[in-house]
């Protein structure tokens, strides 16, 4: 039957297997929650868009459904931009639904007003479009489902004029969106499986660099097609989890490292599969090899790079691509030059520079480490003891810690960890946060009280901004504005309702953290260098 578009549209998401809504209902997009409760769906409310956003990301991480999120004009928009920003560039599938104003070239001075909301939120995402009709709506909402699955994922926008959610409408087709729009063939791509298993036949030293694009490999197959090429391999931070930790030829996540260059050197071949080797993975223009290059990856733009050496390059899915490879390769005998000792020497003096970096982090990681259950997801935060736990913390799994990579956004750790908790819910899961980024986004702590989360939220106080401090020392800057004043956070953590624990040694925080996960809401457990 007819029913306001914006009701529609609730029923439409629920249709094609949407389950949970994060958002903020204001006056300009209250249509959209006309349908919302009818049609089944929960409806996660944020203290800030911004913290709407990175909930939506972390709930799309952790279950790998579209996250979706519902804002007003205006500042709606402006305020989930950023978490727009991060889902974008770190391959996250987040549809942000928001209302809009119905006139804005003749008519100034309307509540929450922009010159060009669309453009605006077209500069952050994949494509931002503005749905003029009930079928339009319904057409981009399905198309952009239907690139979640058959694309790289990443952020969308849609929005429609108040008048036109009002409006009376017909409701969506209700046939399965996946028999109208079939999903790609998933099949390897045969001419890049033949090109790759023979080229790593042929190689001596090969690498394989295994990205976030890669991890729909099955269990225990991107090592297994290592051991077969006889590979050293690496991860971007994207793909940490795809080889297994006992992997004698693994450099784990360590293409940052400066002398990983001289691993490369030694390279005839590298298979690079489902990464952007962006910046924020290797932190150099280039890997450092002088030999062939085969690149997998389904996003074109990540295949017309500058190479220096012999490219061979496949628009393809890298890991149903790799799949095929290791079939190819089955009965292969490597006959690998690499030396297995090399690369274990070579693993713990990156251990001993990023403790001498940074240093006192790596025990106090190692100690986290020890205490968490089995397949725990963590959402961390641009903080210090993130960044020392990335570089030496090796994952069970692909796809279990998140981390603003890309983007770099400050506050992501709480709220992503609240949405991904809601996703997988009783399965554990635990957020780790500095103090100056817990700040950006401290009040969604309230959200994880309301629904009552078992969340361990590990709050790292080094007092300062350390890393920027560190950054103005090294550029020989006289070190300002890294200081501010914080609060007591276990008393703040307290007023809202949450535990909180102030563990003076490490057997007292893994004790926290234990307790923690048992609890009937989140935990905000302090931790400061002094604990050691």
């Amino acid at each position: 039957m007819k029913r306001p578009l914006g009701a529609q549209i609730s029923h439409m998401l629920k249709d094609r297997g949407v389950d949970t809504i994060f958002g903020i209902p204001g006056v300009h997009n209250v249509e959209m929650y006309r349908g919302i409760e009818e049609a089944g769906i929960t409806h996660v409310l944020a203290r800030h868009e911004q913290g709407a956003g990175f909930m939506a990301d972390g709930y799309a991480r952790a279950t790998g459904k579209p996250g979706v999120a519902y804002v007003i004009t205006g500042p709606g928009l402006c305020n989930i931009m950023t978490p727009m920003g991060q889902a974008y560039s770190d391959s996250v599938p987040m549809l942000v639904i928001s209302s809009c104003l119905d006139e804005v070239a003749a008519k100034r001075g309307q509540l929450h007003q922009m010159k060009d909301q669309r453009a605006a939120a077209e500069a952050v995402c994949d494509w931002s479009e503005e749905a003029k009709t009930a079928d339009a709506a319904y057409q981009l909402i399905d198309r952009a489902l239907v690139e979640f699955e058959t694309q790289r994922p990443r952020s969308k926008h849609i929005q429609v004029p108040i008048a036109v959610l009002k409006s009376q409408a017909d409701p969506a087709c209700s046939i399965d969106v996946w028999e109208r729009h079939p999903a790609i063939d998933r099949r390897d791509d045969s001419y890049a499986v033949t090109v790759t298993a023979q080229a790593l036949i042929q190689a001596k030293r090969p690498i394989i660099v295994y990205g976030g694009g890669a991890k729909g490999m099955g269990p225990k197959l991107p090592t297994k097609l290592a051991r077969l090429a006889g590979a050293v391999t690496f991860t971007s931070y994207a793909g940490r989890g795809l080889v297994e930790a006992d992997y004698p030829l693994s450099c784990g996540a360590a293409l940052s490292r400066a002398d990983s260059v001289a691993v490369f050197e030694q390279a005839d071949l590298v298979v690079i599969a489902g990464s952007d080797l962006a910046e924020v993975d290797v932190w150099r223009d280039e890997l450092g090899h002088n030999c062939r290059t085969i690149r997998l990856n389904i996003d074109p733009e990540n295949l017309s790079a500058l190479h220096k050496t012999e490219l061979s390059a496949f628009c393809c899915d890298a890991h149903s691509t790799l799949e095929g490879v290791s079939e190819a390769l089955e009965g292969h005998v490597a006959q690998s030059e690499w030396v297995a000792d090399e690369i274990k020497a070579l693993r713990q003096r990156w251990r001993n520079e990023v403790d001498s970096d940074r240093q006192g982090i790596v025990p106090i990681a190692d100690a986290l480490r020890a205490a968490l259950p089995e397949d725990t997801t963590i959402y961390s935060d641009m903080t210090q003891f993130a960044y020392v736990a990335k570089d030496i913390w090796d994952m069970d799994k692909p796809d279990m810690w998140h981390h603003p990579y890309g983007f770099g956004t400050l506050g992501y750790a709480l709220p992503a960890a609240i949405g991904g908790k809601i996703g997988v819910g009783d399965a554990p899961v635990i957020a780790i946060a500095g103090d100056y980024g817990f700040q950006y986004t401290v009040q969604e702590l309230g959200v994880a009280v309301e629904l009552g989360l078992s969340l361990p939220i590990i709050l790292w106080d080094n007092g300062k901004l350390k890393e920027i401090e560190d950054c103005m020392v090294n550029s020989q800057i006289a070190p300002n504005a890294v200081q501010a004043l914080n609060p007591n956070f276990c008393k703040l953590a307290e007023a809202w309702g949450a535990n909180s624990a102030h563990p003076k040694t490490l057997v007292e925080m893994q004790d926290a953290v234990k307790l923690a996960f048992k609890a009937g809401g989140p935990t905000l457990i302090y931790v400061t260098p002094e604990i050691l």
